[in-house]
């Protein structure tokens, strides 16, 4: 298809420049702004700053009970300019507790007793910590922390991993992920204050950028999988499978560390009563582990950077019989590489990347937890991209998922889209994400699905939840890559990312950032996507032939400014496409008058808005 901007007649006068339209912010958010906090143009304001916490952890893994027991050593650092009378809490697996908000029902095996603080100490006094609460509890301080100054957390708990893993839990009798395993101190930034949203199945993550130091204590048979650079393979691994672990770290080729006979024989790990792994990890939102006594083991390494040559490790840890998992080493490879060069096109920026099978399809730094899929390699394959996608979103860029989740799930439904492109070709990558991402939002015309995409993700449910996360953000991010052109808005993405990489944008910060570096004033299409009850609806009002001209009237009855194509097909059987970017809907357009160069007769007129699904598609052909 040839993309070509023919001569448009507007009907509602699309001429001279309408003055710049304003964006909704909410009163909190308008204060972080006032306060310098946050710029106009986008990036951090110069008062703008962030609180950080340095996590020292020991985790003890009891098998087969799934008994955790965990101790840390937690310096907070205030860097905001408030004192703080209090510490906000977070126990995440607290979601198992009966008494935890859920979105929905859950089975008898998801639940436990939860969490229970042992021991909580604020430089070295003895605090109360009330083990009733649900996922979020507060703590009063003894002595208040000073703007600029820090404290020390000592916490000491327990908890059992749920039968029925989800997130964390249980893979098999033999096999645990912990995930949110450690107590942490929630955000508390500049926008919103202490963040107190309880956890929720459903809603997602906010986190600080800490640094850790963990070690995770586990039966001597059983490996563990982690978050970060493994610092002690010589002493958890027979000398044989630390070689292949380290030659793997430069290898272009897959490397089996640990097969399903090596385990079952003892000649993986250290045959101690007991082992301890300990990783590191640095300027990261969270840390993550899985640990089994039967895994298999692969590994291999790509280059991420090709200026540097810096090489990420590329790991995959799974039951022998998962037939799509023997191929993870390689899609990583290839995912890893392809988002590094392409899109974002910024290189992965950490040390590893593992692949844990489990049950979640869920993303973690530099770990992912998905299912296994068999032998259906192509979807085991978008899944695992997709999940390797919120590399950048939200772990990149710290991105509030709690309340914005447009902010990272919708890149990792475009990332996933683009790749698709790379690995399937683009039919049936368009053909994938319009059955999987967009038919069942524009076939539904309940109002859940027209709520605005600014709409906070803890504040909507079911189907308005998925739909304003994943599929209509990422239609609107490709919107805009569609008008923008490539080249531009590789440009002022690359902006948003590197003004953003280890802090805490809001939605306004996106839009200032991108508006900023396109060179553009793009709040009409900011207006038009995420806050509007916009969908997607043209309509084929008429078409107008005379001589060499065909003028085809079109109306947008949903209002979103999309990308379509006129497809002319002509009597003889030969067809002429013309693309439309969303910038004819600028500034509200709701009709448009499209001309196109004809030298034959016309057989019939069809919209195609290709991935963006059209509600009423009756009404999108014209036939003479």
């Amino acid at each position: 298809m040839t993309r070509i901007l023919l001569a448009l007649t507007l009907m509602l006068g699309y001429a001279g420049a309408a003055s710049a339209q304003e964006l909704y912010m909410p009163r909190n958010v308008k204060k972080a702004y006032e306060n310098k906090t946050r710029a106009r143009n986008g990036l951090p304001g110069e008062r703008y700053w962030q609180n950080k916490g340095r996590y020292d952890i020991q985790l003890k893994v009891n098998a087969p009970s799934g008994v955790v027991y965990g101790a840390e050593n937690v310096r907070y650092i205030n860097n905001s300019p408030d004192t703080l009378k209090r510490l906000v809490i977070r126990l995440i697996c607290n979601l198992h507790k009966v008494n935890a908000p859920r979105s929905g029902y859950v089975s008898r095996d998801f639940l436990t007793e939860g969490v229970t603080i042992d021991t909580f100490l604020v430089n070295g006094t003895n605090v109360p910590f009330d083990n009733d609460i649900a996922t979020v509890g507060m703590v009063n301080l003894p002595k208040a922390l000073n703007a600029k100054d820090s404290l020390d957390l000592h916490i000491s708990w327990h908890y059992t991993l749920s039968q029925q893993s989800g997130r964390e839990g249980k893979i098999d009798s033999s096999t645990f992920f912990l995930a949110y395993a450690y107590p942490r101190v929630s955000v508390y930034d500049d926008y919103n204050g202490w963040d107190q949203i309880e956890h929720m199945d459903r809603v997602e993550f906010y986190s600080d950028f800490n640094d850790y130091n963990v070690a995770v204590t586990v039966p001597g048979n059983y490996v563990v999988w982690g978050t970060g650079v493994l610092q002690n393979a010589a002493a958890v691994l027979q000398p044989a499978i630390a070689k292949r672990l380290n030659d793997s770290y430069t290898s272009d080729q897959l490397i089996h560390i640990a097969s399903k006979e090596e385990m079952r024989a003892g000649k993986i790990t250290q045959q101690n009563d007991w082992n301890t792994w300990k990783f590191t990890a640095s300027n990261i939102a969270d840390v993550t582990f899985g640990t089994s006594s039967h895994y298999v083991w692969d590994a291999a390494s790509v280059v991420v950077d090709s200026t540097t040559g810096r090489r990420a490790s590329v790991q995959a840890a799974y039951d022998d019989a998962a037939a799509d998992f023997h191929h993870s080493v390689d899609f990583s490879r290839y995912a890893l590489g392809w988002f590094s060069r392409n899109w974002p096109g910024i290189p992965y920026p950490f040390p590893t990347m593992t692949a844990f099978q489990g049950y979640a399809d869920m993303e973690y730094p530099m770990m992912v937890n998905d299912a296994t899929l068999g032998d259906q390699l192509g979807f085991a394959q978008l899944v695992q991209d997709h999940e390797i996608a919120h590399t950048y979103f939200p772990f990149y860029m710290g991105i509030n998922e709690s309340r914005y989740a447009f902010m990272d799930e919708g890149w990792a439904t475009t990332f996933e889209y683009l790749i698709g492109i790379a690995e399937k070709g683009k039919e049936a990558a368009d053909n994938f994400y319009k059955s999987f991402r967009v038919k069942y939002y524009i076939s539904d015309p309940s109002g859940e699905e027209d709520q605005p995409i600014i709409s906070q993700s803890h504040q909507v449910s079911g189907a308005g939840y998925g739909n304003n996360a994943y599929g209509k953000p990422s239609l609107a991010y490709l919107a805009l890559k569609d008008m923008l052109g490539d080249v531009v808005f590789k440009k002022s993405l690359h902006a948003y990312m590197n003004n953003w990489n280890g802090k805490h944008p809001t939605p306004w910060d996106f839009f200032n950032s991108m508006n900023t570096a396109s060179g553009q004033d793009l709040n009409w299409f900011w207006n038009n996507w995420f806050f509007s009850n916009n969908y997607i609806d043209l309509e084929l009002v008429s078409v107008k032939a005379k001589k060499d001209n065909a003028a085809i009237a079109i109306a947008n009855n949903g209002g979103f400014a999309i990308p379509f194509d006129v497809v002319v097909t002509f009597e003889d059987g030969t067809t002429k496409s013309v693309h439309q970017t969303p910038a004819v809907w600028k500034n509200g357009i709701k009709n448009i008058t499209v001309n196109v160069p004809v030298n034959k007769a016309i057989a019939s007129v069809k919209l195609d808005g290709v991935i963006y699904m059209d509600y009423t598609p009756v009404n999108n052909v014209w036939k003479k």
